[in-house]
């Protein structure tokens, strides 16, 4: 058994049941970019007010992880997981009766983004670093961020689905119910018997956060995260209503969000796997060059639906495929003892380019009528990263040799 894991659990019941956990939550939250036009449409705003709810969703989210990690990581994941399933059902039940900006922003932004903080990967990968082994530790958390991608496919589809026959309101009751699911599913992620036995570390969550943060390669780690925030929240928001902007049908941004649900399910498998195998900076330097070439391309190819979705195959397989890697050399280079309040701090550097991929999306489209502006930027920041991720530093800090 690996020094490092306590309360090992069979690998099926931390893949099963995180990745369901993670299905339900990531699956409802991708939904979000189908509900931008009939929101704004039905309540009378411009784009930019639910654009800006979710932005600070996305930003209040990344706020909250360091402080549900740390609570994970200092009493077990379970306690995040059932306290964020239940801030997320109020979050979509009140989400559905708003009527005001400021009731959209309460809802949409504060409740769920807390809710998210804590149903989703980084407390579920603090759950995994701690209860498996480091060799399938990569390839666990492959399996489940494809999970995630694989609830993304599913939920699209639906959601258009019941929004077209239901609403958008009742349709977000709908979600409510379902993401309850989660309260279940956190009971059975680890038992009560491995929490109690979760032993808290020796060295502080203080001193734990000031040697990452005099680390280069945990800087350039962040930094590289909070531009996959800008980009696939940017795209995953506003493709639909970009599509529909330059004369597509609806359903064809509906149909490119499914694909990169799906394409995301291969990719972030394959690349957990590969995780385990080669250089993870490489790996991540490598996706953000790969994403900036792909939007390139999709940029001067005449749009159809054939080339829209290709361009959501492509970006689909690249999405998020960065997490199990980001995750994993967390856990590689600072150990697991503080995995979830560590990814949670990189996590919160996602959502600030959450956060502003999603907002500046709303905010040029309103003054300038065009995303074109947010394209360009979120190809010079695919590049940035790309040099930011190659030299990242993947050796063992040396205190992890002795401790238990």
């Amino acid at each position: 058994m690996s020094p490092s894991v306590s309360s090992p659990l069979p690998l099926s019941r931390i893949v099963l049941f995180g990745g369901l956990i993670v299905t339900l939550a990531m699956g409802v939250r991708h939904t979000f970019g189908l509900f931008l036009s009939p929101v704004s449409q039905d309540l009378g705003w411009g784009r930019e007010v639910f654009a800006l709810a979710i932005a600070v969703q996305n930003l209040l989210w990344g706020a909250f992880q360091p402080i549900t990690g740390m609570l994970a990581d200092r009493w077990g994941g379970r306690r995040a997981l059932l306290g964020g399933a239940l801030c997320y059902v109020l979050g979509l039940a009140l989400m559905a009766l708003s009527t005001t900006p400021g009731a959209m922003l309460g809802s949409a932004g504060l409740l769920i983004g807390l809710a998210l903080s804590g149903t989703t990967y980084s407390v579920v990968y603090g759950e995994i670093g701690r209860h498996v082994a480091a060799a399938d530790r990569s390839r666990a958390m492959g399996m489940v961020g494809a999970a995630g991608s694989l609830g993304q496919f599913l939920m699209l589809p639906i959601g258009q689905g019941l929004i077209d026959g239901l609403g958008w309101s009742l349709t977000l009751l709908v979600f409510a119910v379902l993401v309850a699911g989660i309260v279940p599913a956190g009971l059975a992620l680890t038992p009560a018997s491995a929490q109690a036995g979760h032993q808290p570390p020796r060295q502080s969550a203080r001193a734990a956060l000031l040697e990452a943060l005099n680390e280069r390669g945990y800087l350039l780690l962040c930094f590289s995260y909070l531009v996959c925030g800008f980009q696939v929240v940017f795209i995953g928001m506003h493709l639909p209503s970009y599509l529909v902007d330059q004369g597509l049908d609806a359903k064809v941004g509906t149909t490119c969000l499914a694909l990169i649900g799906l394409f995301n399910v291969f990719g972030t498998y394959l690349f957990g796997q590969w995780g385990g195998r080669w250089s993870k900076a490489r790996l991540l330097a490598g996706i953000y060059v790969s994403r900036s070439i792909t939007i390139v391309v999709f940029l001067l190819l005449p749009l159809s639906p054939a080339s829209a979705m290709v361009f959501a195959s492509v970006m689909g397989f690249l999405w998020l495929s960065t997490v199990p890697l980001t995750n994993g050399l967390v856990a590689q280079v600072f150990g697991v003892h503080y995995l979830a309040m560590l990814g949670g701090f990189a996590f919160f550097a996602h959502q600030i380019g959450s956060f502003l991929g999603v907002w500046l999306g709303g905010r040029m489209f309103d003054l300038t009528g065009s995303y074109q502006l947010i394209w360009l930027a979120s190809i010079a920041l695919g590049v940035l990263a790309g040099l930011a991720a190659w030299p990242i530093r993947e050796t063992p800090l040396a205190r992890l040799a002795t401790q238990p």
